[in-house]
């Protein structure tokens, strides 16, 4: 079973850089988008019309901000829209698919570079999460949690890891959430399959960070440990400029 992550950055921006013709050759079972700054009224539904996709949507509250959505072709037997905590949930950060085998779940995790009151904020959802994923588990012990975590795990993960030690989103805190998070049998596929790749999701529009691959990896395809010896591909394609982005190719067995 194939799946595509992608912070889109503005799902309508990404659409006119060849999101739609990426998808109809890549021909995934899911399509899991962060960031899509949009309602579903508001994207051409041709997106997912042509591919035999169903699409679900949670977009924030605030107009041009955040948001997330799943473009699927087999109907899950149930799905949550939201983490549970009406703060986060205004913001469209989750959603969560339900299968009688696995669960997806896609997530924007929150960033605190503009200050402090957004990275307590960080802090706060990172805690909701780990506390929700746990009760998930103990209901559906095969989930497959994609998108943007806004956390570089390693110095492996960043590109200056000296130069970015105070900065958000590679802070010791953060960090070590992630490290505890993987301790509690959860997988990064892309580290499981390549423990020495250093490779990048993300690069900041400035200076030609991306020509120079002077990124952060910070989006993820996490499963929980029993699907691990399912997992077959990973890649991160850093050619296909969507957004400050790229794009995931996740591969397992189901």
């Amino acid at each position: 079973m194939k799946f595509i992550s992608l912070n889109c950055n503005g799902i309508r921006s990404s659409l006119e850089k060849g999101l739609a013709d990426y998808i109809r050759n890549t021909k995934p079972d899911f399509i899991c988008f962060q960031e899509t700054k949009a309602n579903q009224d508001q994207v051409p539904p041709s997106l997912w019309e042509e591919g035999g996709y169903t699409p679900v949507f949670h977009s924030a509250e605030k107009k041009g901000y955040s948001g997330v959505a799943v473009l699927y072709k087999k109907p899950p037997e149930k799905i949550t829209i939201g983490i549970g905590d009406p703060f986060f949930d205004k913001e469209g950060r989750s959603i969560y698919l339900e299968y009688p085998n696995f669960a997806l779940w896609n997530l924007y995790f929150p960033s605190g570079t503009t200050g402090d009151i957004r990275q307590a904020a960080k802090m706060k959802f990172l805690d909701l999460f780990q506390k929700e994923s746990s009760k998930r588990r103990k209901k559906q012990p095969n989930i497959i949690v994609c998108g943007d975590v806004n956390i570089a795990h390693t110095p492996q993960d960043i590109h200056d890891p000296k130069g970015n030690a105070k900065s958000s989103g590679f802070l010791p805190e953060e960090r070590e959430w992630l490290s505890e998070f993987l301790n509690k049998g959860w997988v990064d596929t892309f580290r499981y399959l390549y423990p020495d790749k250093q490779e990048y999701s993300w690069w900041t529009f400035r200076a030609g960070a991306r020509a120079k691959n002077k990124g952060w990896r910070i989006d993820y395809f996490f499963v929980t440990e029993e699907l691990k010896k399912n997992v077959k591909s990973h890649s991160i394609f850093r050619d296909k400029p969507f957004s400050d982005h790229a794009p995931l190719e996740f591969e397992i067995k189901l």
